[in-house]
C-alpha cells in the first residue's frame, strides 16, 4: 500500500523560508518520478517541481525557479521541497505525488498523492 505523508508546512512572512518533507512507503521509492504540487482555494492543482528517480534532473514551474529546490534522499524514502523567498502568491496546500511512469509537471502523470500540508505566506 503506497503512502505519502507531507510535513513542514506553516505560516511565514513574505521573504521567509520553509522546507517541506514527504515520507514515502509501500513501493520502491528510488525507482519512481516524484513531484510537488500545490492548490490554492478556487484554483486548479498545479505542478511546482518534479525530480527523476536518480535525483540528478529536476524541473520547475516558472514562478518558483530560483526560489524553490526539489531534492530526494532515496536511502530515506524522502522527498524535499526547500522554499526560499516565499511570496503571498505561494500560499496553497502543497502535495507530494508519485508516478508509476515517466512524469513531468502535469497531475495526469501521477498515480499516488499525499494528504497535503498547508503553506501560508503573509505580506
Amino acid at each position: 500500500q503506497v503512502q505519502l505523508v507531507e510535513s513542514g508546512g506553516g505560516s511565514v512572512q513574505a521573504g521567509g523560508s520553509l522546507r517541506l518533507t514527504c515520507t514515502a512507503s509501500g513501493y520502491t521509492f528510488g525507482t519512481v518520478y516524484m513531484g510537488w504540487f500545490r492548490q490554492a482555494p478556487g484554483q486548479e492543482r498545479e505542478g511546482v517541481a518534479c525530480i527523476l528517480p536518480g535525483g540528478g534532473i529536476t524541473y520547475y514551474t516558472d514562478s518558483v525557479k530560483g526560489r524553490f529546490t526539489i531534492s530526494r534522499d532515496n536511502a530515506k524514502n524522502t522527498l524535499y521541497l526547500q522554499m526560499n523567498s516565499l511570496k503571498p502568491e505561494d500560499t496553497a496546500m502543497y502535495y507530494c505525488a508519485a508516478a508509476r511512469g515517466v512524469a513531468a509537471l502535469s497531475t495526469r502523470h501521477y498515480n499516488y498523492w499525499g494528504q497535503g500540508t498547508q503553506v501560508t505566506v503573509s505580506s
